[in-house]
């Protein structure tokens, strides 16, 4: 009898392969749990570092820490088996220099076992990412709405809504792709500038709020379920998860008040003593 062959994970290069096919399924992911469900769904699962504003109630991605995506990228691979895994590289964790950028970036990947990085920004990071894709870091880039940049940027507002911010949004999109990323995320972009770049540049593109033109897509998975108080004009719900909850927990607490739970189908008893012999 053979032994089973194991499970053989996507790879970026899998998903670069991807271009201009089948359109390409992921989502964020932060928990063991939610990535064990999603794992035999999605082709690649994010590990953003929205986990700051979903996980941590935070305003902006801004305060997340290199350390925190690491522990959350240690429990979505011991949930994960198939799927690529990317862990978002936090603010403040590459910025600096190319080199920083690898020590970080090593970092995430030696103690994750994450399959790349992904990392905000579109010509000013070009030689960074070259940097790191020259020794074996396989990054995805995202252009657009970059939300480590939303102070500067004056809120989380959609780009190309006007023409006259297109080639500005195109050149940091060619040249990430021209540094070697081997996709791009494309974050709340008018659909028309969306599909322009997605035929201009020769690594898939993942949408979120950037239309079906994109090569892929991506959504939080929270925000799909019906988990998150407030969710972008861009998100489908797919689920009311938030709804179910409170049901349910309205339903435990009833039961507790009312002493029906636990019930006698959830208790131990004494083992029964044998009889003498």
């Amino acid at each position: 009898m053979s032994a089973q062959k194991p499970i053989r994970r996507v790879t970026a290069a899998d998903i670069r392969a991807r271009k201009g096919g089948d359109p390409i399924v992921s989502l964020t992911a932060y928990h063991h749990h939610t990535a064990a469900i999603a794992d035999e769904i999605v082709d690649f699962l994010l590990v953003g570092d929205s986990l700051g504003m979903v996980m941590h109630g935070l305003e902006t991605t801004i305060p997340v820490t290199l350390e925190m995506m690491i522990l959350q990228g240690q429990a979505v691979m011991r949930g994960s088996s198939r799927a690529l895994v990317i862990v978002d590289m936090p603010f403040g964790s590459y910025e600096a220099s190319p080199q920083e950028a690898f020590r970080s970036a090593a970092r995430i990947l030696k103690e994750t076992g994450a399959g790349a990085v992904k990392l905000e920004g579109g010509r000013r990071m070009a030689d960074t990412i070259r940097f790191l894709v020259e020794r074996g870091v396989p990054v995805m880039a995202h252009v657009g709405l970059t939300p480590q940049s939303v102070l500067a940027l004056g809120g989380f507002k959609s780009q190309g809504r006007d023409i006259n911010e297109w080639a500005a949004i195109e050149a940091d999109a060619k040249a990430v792709a021209d540094a070697g990323a081997f996709a791009v995320v494309l974050e709340a972009l008018a659909e028309p500038l969306a599909a322009k770049i997605t035929k201009q540049i020769e690594v898939p593109t993942i949408g979120i709020g950037a239309s079906a033109a994109c090569d892929g897509q991506i959504l939080v998975m929270e925000d799909m379920l019906g988990l998150s108080d407030r969710t972008p004009k861009f998100v489908k719900r797919y689920g009311a998860l938030r709804d179910h909850i409170r049901s349910a927990l309205s339903s435990y607490a009833a039961d507790v008040r009312a002493r029906s739970f636990p019930g006698q189908e959830h208790i131990y008893e004494l083992k029964t003593p044998k009889a003498a012999e």
